[in-house]
């Protein structure tokens, strides 16, 4: 009985924890602190990715009706007063995506000198902002875009690929509203906060080249049509700093996986939790770090005392390369896989959920784990690690019914993982 209140506590407390990292990257919260007062002329508002559309609701909270457009996800739209809000296909782009990228560069191309553009960019940008370069079709870069998720590679070397192929991404969307003067607010989904890596950087110079493109590519198996590769053998490549287009932009990062996981380390702290942060960088494959959190959660308990509680908090974005024909996304392959090296281990449970609600490309947030996980797998005659081999992370949670199901988060600051560590 005491292994099972303990366990439902424990339980209530990362969910609760995951709540409060949300919420600390809520657009509605880090945007009027960061919002200039509203420029005299033509204001435009445009903005990609998951948390747009919350972003400019947090806008016109403060400055009221705007003109402008915004492209978000299906399910991540909110009613504005006058920005148009158009949802997409995420994580795979569709023509929806498309027609409305085309629409965001013509409303560009009537900004002038005095005008000023806030733009509002998330993660979720790459795929929502669609208009492939050169001949590329938009078959081609939606097959491309299943390659790279299928592929293991890191967000990075995904999104310099994608850049040197569009004509909305690394810094063009910036260079298409120049000479107006640009605002970028950014928050960020990626490892290390790099600002040309959340959303592809349509607002952010590049450095990267063509030839880094092919190399990502070639190593990532990543098979390239004869458009792309006409497209990478042009000597347009992307927006370095130089050129007087970006001359005008300023880029902010308004919200952070650090921010957040440090709102759950005061969280814990106040329910007088020991906290150790990890890491708000941790990229690599889910399993490989779940087999690294379990050696250190394992660690942690051994030199706990009796009584004693200690939380293991990380942030970053796990990738999975897919071996298996399951449903599955980073987060809930991270705990499958951390349950397996655990084997029951008396006293942790875990969450990982990706802030946005959406592991993969499932409407589930994540998952949670305990100490009679394995148990309760094997009652219902669930292997574990078939789930684990076959990438079949979401179904074998759902068997369980340990799915976290938030439903849209309205913002996108990457992963969240908790590991509460009790003797």
């Amino acid at each position: 009985m005491a292994t099972r209140s303990q366990g439902r506590r424990h339980r209530a407390v990362l969910k609760e924890l995951f709540d409060v990292a949300v919420a600390a990257a809520d657009p509605m919260r880090v945007v009027p602190s960061v919002l200039p007062p509203r420029p005299k002329g033509r204001v435009v508002v445009i903005g990609a990715g998951k948390a747009s559309a919350r972003m400019g609701e947090a806008v016109e909270a403060v400055w009221g009706a705007c003109e402008g457009l915004i492209l978000t996800r299906d399910g991540y739209t909110r009613e504005l007063e006058g920005i148009e809000v158009v949802c997409a296909s995420h994580p795979v782009p569709d023509r929806r995506g498309q027609a409305g990228t085309r629409r965001l560069l013509q409303l560009l191309d009537t900004c002038e000198e005095d005008d000023f553009v806030l733009a509002l960019i998330s993660g979720g940008g790459s795929a929502l902002l669609t208009c492939p370069a050169g001949d590329i079709t938009l078959e081609e870069e939606q097959e491309l875009t299943r390659s790279l998720l299928a592929s293991g590679a890191p967000i990075s070397r995904m999104n310099t690929l994608r850049k040197h192929l569009s004509r909305a991404k690394g810094g063009r969307l910036a260079a298409a509203a120049w000479p107006a003067r640009m605002l970028s607010l950014i928050i960020s989904d990626v490892p290390g906060d790099d600002p040309a890596m959340v959303a592809s950087g349509p607002t952010v110079a590049d450095e990267t080249s063509p030839e880094d493109a092919r190399k990502i590519a070639a190593h990532w198996s990543i098979g390239l049509t004869a458009s792309m590769h006409a497209v990478l053998a042009s000597p347009a490549g992307t927006w370095p700093w130089a050129v007087p287009e970006l001359s005008r932009v300023e880029n902010v990062m308004i919200a952070a996986p650090a921010m957040s996981l440090d709102a759950a380390r005061q969280h814990a702290a106040r329910l007088g939790i020991r906290v150790r942060v990890l890491g708000d960088a941790i990229e690599g494959e889910a399993r490989d770090v779940a087999a690294d959190h379990a050696k250190t959660a394992l660690e942690e308990l051994a030199v706990l005392a009796p009584g004693e509680t200690s939380l293991l908090l990380s942030g970053g974005e796990c990738t999975v390369s897919r071996r298996g024909r399951g449903t599955g996304g980073p987060n809930a392959e991270f705990c499958l896989a951390l349950a397996c090296a655990l084997e029951g281990a008396k006293g942790i449970s875990a969450i990982a959920c990706d802030t946005d609600g959406v592991d993969g490309a499932a409407e589930v947030a994540g998952a949670i784990i305990d100490e009679t996980t394995p148990a309760r797998a094997r009652t219902l005659g669930v292997s574990m690690q078939a789930a684990l081999d076959q990438n079949d992370s979401h179904s074998f949670f759902a068997a369980l019914g340990d799915q976290v199901i938030s439903g849209p988060t309205l913002t996108n600051v990457n992963d969240f993982r908790a590991i509460l560590v009790s003797r």
